[in-house]
């Protein structure tokens, strides 16, 4: 008798061994026609595989995360059999599912222009329409080797060459189609009936600049045509959204060959970065944090201490002093701790809070590079707490409910991800499991649902991430909460206890922005540039319909920056409509029309960028508006 329990409720019980697609249909037709895949133990797996001893079955499908995974794993294995179809020469690297889509990195001669990626399309509509059944097999490692030996894919050849001997080697085969893959995958490719090829960028194999560079062709997919279609305007809108393209037209940060990586902040673009620095800093000071600034460049016995050395030296970057090796801090944490062990502390001192924006360097591959989003110089927005174990609960919701007010404050929805323990990590299994245990009682404790990513924790510490859902339905990863006992333990971190004895502290690394630029670059997109008026650089444009108004204007704007708002005055000899575009291109929040009647009434005529025209008002009962607005952080329109 073979027990299987469904979505860890249900229970039902078979003579002998059963599919799992049984098992879906022994629930109803419609429901197995419904599911991609099966997680079985927590494993996700074909519907095919057999359930032979008693197991938890899990059913996935399409809004499921690891359902979308097997939906683009298998589409990525249809545009690789396109391919081969119209360019049989053409080698096969890997091709993965990822966060937005797939891909697939091809070793190819011909340049892949958006030409060729229609008529890769149209081959894969043809692939689709053939049903063709996927099905998964197992081979010895030789017999594999044999088999792509024999096809010619020398990428596929040194990855079973790195096998170690006795593995069984799992490859899909869908009608002439043979791929080196792990799965899970689809039953048929007739599923995959909505698809687009989006983009080809350059990939180093293996993503060693010292390898050839391969044809990298992205694309998505969806069950029907209408979510395609919504993703795909999604895609434009996010065009215009583009905090590069944004950037530049409001003038707030540029990116130049001298510095590949190193943004430049523009006067606007820091009138903006203050604003969230300040807003930070309130904050913070609110909940009890002090805030500490500590050196760029540290010597190299640090990073050894800290295990960096050893966990993280291919981002660092390094220099000498006096003959001796340092490096350029790519973390905070270790001047933090330095600061640490200056003091002798007490368990009365702890739970200490200190703060710290903290420009960083990492090496990123030139390719890497994105806008904002991705630089070799951030400043993050860290903080580290030291606590008594008897403490950390306290402190963690307490983070959590600080990062909840931020998101809120900035129109963010946002979920939660539990990552846990890497392969390349430090300390013991027993520590680890202390530490993740506590970010989970903290979870459950705040009310907060969470997904568990398996192995994406810091090489120190098990984390909490916070993904923000931005105003057309992206996801970005900003805020992150480390528990780390591996640090304190490395730099013999100590308190007294009330016996008078030394015990090591608890260390919480955490940020809330993540990184001031990548966030400035999220806020750009999130807003399309149009900041709420506490945000904006430009709060008013104070607009004169011709110079015989000018010094009523001049009285308007000096009266409103005295009231601490940010003016422009436009002096220029331009037609008022024309002012008004310019005013409206530059998204700011709110436009002073002067003419004869305002100055005969002392009044001004007020246009606002997101609610078009709002009529005359005294410039008293404006400055209350607008005070009211900004210190409400109040969002009118994104």
């Amino acid at each position: 008798m073979i027990k299987i329990t469904l979505q860890g409720k249900n229970e039902k019980s078979y003579d002998a061994p059963v599919s799992a697609l049984d098992v879906a249909k022994s629930i109803s037709d419609g429901f197995a026609r419904s599911v991609l895949a099966v997680k079985v133990n927590g494993e996700s797996k074909d519907l095919t595989t057999v359930i032979d001893k008693d197991s938890n079955l899990e059913f996935l499908k399409f809004e499921d995360k690891e359902g979308k995974e097997v939906f683009w794993h298998t589409s990525t294995h249809i545009m690789a059999q396109a391919i081969k179809r119209l360019y049989p020469q053409a080698k096969l690297g890997t091709g993965p599912a990822v966060d937005n889509g797939f891909y697939y990195d091809i070793d190819l001669d011909t340049p892949l222009t958006q030409e060729e990626l229609t008529k890769i399309e149209e081959e894969m509509k043809k692939i689709v329409k053939e049903n063709l059944e996927i099905k998964r097999s197992e081979l010895s490692r030789q017999d594999a080797l044999d088999l792509f030996k024999k096809r010619n894919e020398t990428y596929k050849i040194e990855i079973i060459e790195g096998i170690p001997q006795d593995a069984a080697i799992s490859i899909y085969t869908q009608g002439e189609y043979i791929d080196l893959c792990s799965g899970p995958h689809l039953m048929s490719t007739k599923y995959v009936k909505a698809f687009k090829l989006t983009s080809v960028a350059g990939a180093y194999w293996r993503a060693d600049a010292k390898n050839k560079q391969l044809q990298r062709v992205y694309g998505i997919s969806f069950e029907k045509k209408k979510d395609l279609d919504d993703y795909l305007n999604m895609l434009e809108e996010a065009k215009l959204r583009d905090h590069r393209k944004l950037g530049k037209e409001l003038d707030l940060f540029s990116m130049h060959e001298e510095g590949p990586g190193f943004p430049f902040f523009h006067a606007k673009g820091m009138v903006l970065r203050n604003i969230l620095e300040s807003f930070w800093r309130q904050e913070h000071t609110k909940r009890g944090y002090d805030e500490i600034k500590t050196p760029l460049i540290l010597n190299e016995a640090l990073w050894h201490q800290s295990g960096h050395w050893d966990h993280y030296k291919e981002n660092m970057y390094f220099t000498k002093i006096d003959d001796a090796d340092y490096a350029i801090k790519p973390m905070n944490c270790p001047g933090s701790i330095l600061i640490y062990n200056s003091h002798k502390f007490s368990y009365k001192d702890l739970p200490l809070r200190w703060a710290e924006m903290g420009q960083v360097h990492r090496h990123e591959l030139s390719g890497a590079l994105h806008g904002l989003m991705r630089v070799r110089t951030f400043t993050q927005d860290d903080a580290h707490l030291y606590v008594l174990p008897s403490q950390v609960t306290d402190e963690l919701v307490g983070i959590m409910e600080l990062e909840d007010y931020v998101y809120n404050i900035f129109g963010f929805k946002y979920h939660v991800e539990l990552s846990t323990r890497p392969e390349n990590s430090m300390g013991t299994e027993e520590q680890w499991e202390i530490a993740t245990n506590g970010l989970i009682e903290a979870l459950k404790r705040k009310g907060v649902d969470y997904v568990v990513n398996e192995g994406d924790g810091a090489f120190y510490g098990p984390k909490i991430d916070f993904h923000l859902e931005d105003a057309i339905g992206r996801t970005w990863q900003c805020g992150t909460i480390q528990l780390d006992f591996q640090l304190p333990e490395r730099f013999d971190m100590t308190y007294t206890d009330s016996n008078d004895e030394k015990q090591r502290p608890i260390m919480i690394h955490r940020t809330v922005f993540g990184s001031m630029e990548r966030f400035i670059g999220i806020l750009i997109e999130h807003f399309a540039g149009k900041f709420p008026a506490w945000l904006a650089p430009v709060q008013i444009k104070v607009l004169p319909i011709s110079d015989k108004f000018l010094d009523y204007s001049k009285k308007v704007a000096a009266e409103l920056k005295a009231q601490g708002f940010r003016v422009e005055l436009d002096t220029r000899a331009e037609k008022i409509g024309f002012k008004i575009r310019e005013a409206q291109l530059e998204k700011v929040p709110y436009m002073l029309v002067i003419g004869e009647k305002e100055v005969e009434s002392s009044n001004i005529s007020v246009r606002s960028r997101d609610m078009g025209e709002l009529g005359a008002m005294s410039i008293q009962d404006f400055i209350t508006k607008l005070k009211e607005e900004v210190e409400t952080k109040k969002i009118l329109s994104k």
